[in-house]
């Protein structure tokens, strides 16, 4: 994902940058507003329920309909553990426990960090919410291609782990 613009003119008092000024962070010549280009936060979980994970496929870019963890952004004042188990709900139908934290992911020029949790299905059936084409669980050792490029890390750290505790 390419980083955004960032803006041309101070979001205070609306003078204009002047050329040269650094993208991040910016400091208004006239009003002395700093600006920052903050990152983006998403969360995304390893679900497991008898053994097997599970996935949607993307309705939506990017990957879109490709078999994802469910994930998503996390709301400005949401606590990121809940923006997990919301991202999860919405997506599949299904309630999650959290289990653990599996990592913290960003790569450079990337304004995206995804922070990771293992948990485990505990009530409600697997049905394609509206970020989904459809919902399925699979055998951990014979998942789908995954399409972002922390996915395989995300893996193996749940395998390292031992799956689900």
């Amino acid at each position: 994902m390419p980083l955004p613009e960032p803006p041309r003119h101070c979001p205070d008092c609306g003078v204009a940058y002047p050329a040269g000024t650094a993208v991040s962070p910016r400091i208004c010549p006239h009003c002395d507003h700093v600006w920052y280009l903050d990152p983006k936060v998403a969360t995304g979980v390893v679900v497991e329920h008898e053994g097997r994970i599970l996935l949607v496929r993307r309705n939506h870019e990017p990957m879109l309909g490709r078999w994802a963890f469910p994930s998503g952004y996390v709301d400005a004042g949401e606590v990121v553990e809940e923006a997990a188990l919301r991202e999860v709900r919405e997506e599949t139908g299904v309630e999650v426990a959290l289990d653990r934290l599996l990592g913290v992911w960003s790569h450079a020029d990337d304004p995206v960090i995804f922070v990771a949790y293992a948990g485990h299905h505990v009530a409600g059936e697997a049905t394609a919410g509206p970020e989904a084409f459809e919902v399925a669980y699979f055998d951990p050792d014979e998942l789908p291609d995954l399409p972002f490029p922390h996915d395989q890390e995300v893996m193996a750290a749940w395998h390292d782990e031992g799956g689900r505790r």
